[in-house]
């Protein structure tokens, strides 16, 4: 499958977009309830040990810092995002980013959950689906709101990108 630049532009758009729309989200929950989001340093931090052979640590707090560790993890938040955007392309249809749709936006934005949940949380201490956090059910729920405002961004961003490359 070939990949032309247009439909590579609508892949970063949309999945830079979708990714400002859950940053939006977290910002909009810390301001407004004080519950922190994802501290992105822990997640360089996890990400920097990972060329050391670390996949797993007990407290990704307490692992030796990362040079450059909140840069590596914002810039994975956003990667992360456009290839979950691709995803998103892959299983919908390129069709899908000329005429975005909302379900298979939310589908695929909570089934991205399975990423923190399966890889991350464990890998950074915290436990399959944080089962290691102090209260794993809100910590489950917080993730899975996350992702589908994820979802909901995928579909605003589709939107967005479609009007503004009509032109």
């Amino acid at each position: 499958m070939t990949i032309d630049s247009d439909f590579l532009v609508r892949i970063l758009l949309i999945g830079a977009g979708a990714t400002l729309v859950m940053d939006a989200w977290a910002l909009f929950i810390k301001r407004c309830f004080n519950i922190p989001g994802l501290n992105y340093a822990m997640v360089g931090r996890w990400i920097g040990h990972l060329p050391r052979g670390r996949f797993i640590h007990p407290n990704i707090g307490k692992a030796e810092p990362v040079a450059a560790e909140a840069a590596i993890g914002w810039i994975a938040h956003y990667a992360i995002g456009v290839v979950f955007a691709a995803l998103l392309l892959r299983i919908a249809g390129p069709q899908w980013a000329q005429h975005p749709t909302f379900l298979p936006a939310l589908l695929v934005g909570i089934g991205t959950v399975a990423a923190p949940f399966f890889i991350l949380q464990p890998g950074m201490g915290a436990g399959i689906a944080a089962s290691r956090t102090p209260n794993p059910p809100v910590a489950r729920l917080r993730s899975l709101m996350a992702h589908a405002s994820f979802g909901v961004g995928l579909y605003l961003a589709g939107l967005a990108c479609r009007a503004a490359l009509a032109s």
